[in-house]
């Protein structure tokens, strides 16, 4: 009985053994060793695009496919010139420099992550710095180039501007915590400078700003995140990157052209100023992507002419009590990150209902030649009886009719904006067809063509020019 016993054990051993040799050799046999299978990959340059320099970038991808029908061993897989000291590498996962005998299974694919730290380049422009990415397969060489631009910006950590300055365009300005402008003090923005916020920073203005931008040379204020968020998706769309831009109490003077700000929590506030008409002065500017309002003025006066004010969670525009004049403005709303809570135009302090109590001058404003359109309502209070609000040749999503407060109003008519909500194209120019074309009263905008010629593309206004902020694409 113990023999028997002895033989079956002797036997199922050699068994397993010839069992796992043969799985072995099976294993072995998997791994394709022709010159012929070669890996493929998602790109040949894996762009990273302009990133600043001295600060660690997003982490990028690609992916390596085996389209072949046996394992896939990479014997090598490394940079071509050490990756410079300035690219990283995470391979399947193993984070290093250089990798060996990576396998990808029939049919599969592995990720490769790069990040990068690109050094100062003591230049206003950005620079190109690019390695290869070398992949050794069967004895063939692959390759997939990495490619960055590093640009070198000015950081300011919590300033306060205590004199006067103008600030040139030779190098982006990047704002940690906050940037100050003190009382009595002017700071002047030069055409074609460009203001990146981090997260929690904010512009607060008790002085002056002055920004000077062009059609050719706009002023950009944002977030300082870069690329995409998806793909397809860049955080130029996004809002809550910044806090934006305040304007306190003993702030007068200021006066915005071809300036773009965007990304903020709260868009543009003006908080009681009292200065003379208007605290604001804002000239074929772009006010967009606010988690809260975009334009937002309580007890201080804003004149704008040739503006858009776009995509804002609570609505695009409140005013509460003094003066304001929208001329040639466009507001619309199709806000992408939650429901839109709030009118395009909200109006308070304006009658005997809305009154704060505070005893200051009650709101006045004169909407002309201006499109209120989007997915939200258009205006609260919608009745304007006992006001000072008036809108004249508007063209105005919701039905309605003239009175003395609505003159020449282009009722419930679609103004054939180029915006896609569900491509994410945001483009409030005119389609060939759009019914405000050439149709703007020249009696409402006498200092059109002197303060705003152009439009915010460069496109000549001609006479009479387009209702909105935009005449059609050229």
């Amino acid at each position: 009985m113990n023999h028997v016993y002895l033989r079956y054990s002797l036997l199922s051993f050699l068994m397993a053994m010839v069992s796992a040799f043969a799985l072995s050799s099976c294993i072995e046999d998997d791994i394709t060793h022709s010159p012929s299978h070669q890996p493929v990959f998602s790109v040949d340059t894996l762009k990273m695009g302009t990133v600043f320099t001295e600060e660690g970038t997003r982490t990028f991808s690609f992916k390596v496919y085996n389209r072949h029908d046996k394992v896939l061993s990479i014997s090598s897989v490394a940079f071509k010139d050490g990756g410079c000291g300035i690219f990283r590498l995470n391979v399947d996962g193993q984070s290093g420099t250089s990798f060996n005998n990576v396998e990808i299974r029939p049919g599969d694919s592995i990720f490769v992550f790069v990040a990068a730290t690109l050094p100062s380049n003591v230049s206003a422009r950005p620079v190109k710095v690019e390695d290869n990415v070398m992949f050794v397969t069967n004895g063939v060489t692959s390759e997939v180039v990495l490619s960055a631009y590093g640009q070198d910006v000015k950081r300011y950590y919590g300033l306060v501007v205590d004199e006067s300055q103008q600030w040139d365009a030779d190098y982006p300005v990047q704002v940690f915590d906050s940037l100050v402008v003190a009382e009595g003090v002017t700071l002047t923005l030069a055409a074609g400078s460009h203001l990146y916020f981090h997260d929690g920073a904010s512009l607060k203005v008790d002085g002056t700003l002055v920004s000077e931008g062009t059609a050719e040379a706009p002023v950009m204020m944002e977030g300082d995140r870069q690329g995409n968020v998806i793909t397809g998706v860049s955080f130029d769309l996004m809002s809550r990157q910044w806090e934006g831009v305040l304007f306190r109490a003993a702030s007068r003077d200021n006066r915005m052209t071809h300036t773009t700000v965007r990304n903020t929590w709260r868009g543009v506030s003006l908080d009681s100023l009292q200065s003379d008409y208007p605290s604001l002065m804002l000239v074929n500017c772009t006010l967009r992507n606010a988690a809260c309002h975009v334009l937002d003025a309580y007890h201080s006066s804003v004149r704008a002419v040739g503006c858009e004010f776009a995509e804002s969670g609570s609505g695009a525009v409140r005013l509460h009590g003094a003066k304001h004049d929208f001329n040639h403005c466009t507001f619309s709303n199709y806000y992408l990150f939650s429901a839109i809570t709030g009118p395009l135009v909200a109006l308070s302090h304006v009658d005997d209902e809305t009154d704060d109590g505070s005893g200051l001058p009650r709101l006045e404003a004169e909407f002309t030649n201006s499109v209120l359109y989007g997915s939200s309502a258009d205006l609260s209070p919608k009745v304007l009886d006992d006001t000072q609000v008036y809108f004249r040749r508007c063209l105005i999503r919701s039905s309605g009719d003239d009175d003395d407060h609505f003159t020449d109003i282009l009722w419930n008519t679609d103004p054939m904006f180029y915006t896609d909500r569900g491509s994410y194209l945001f483009d409030y120019r005119l389609r060939p067809m759009s019914p405000v074309i050439g149709e703007a009263y020249s009696g409402y905008d006498s200092e059109l063509h002197t303060l705003s010629p152009v439009d915010n593309y460069g496109t000549l206004r001609p006479s009479p020019a387009s209702i909105g902020a935009y005449e059609p694409v050229p």
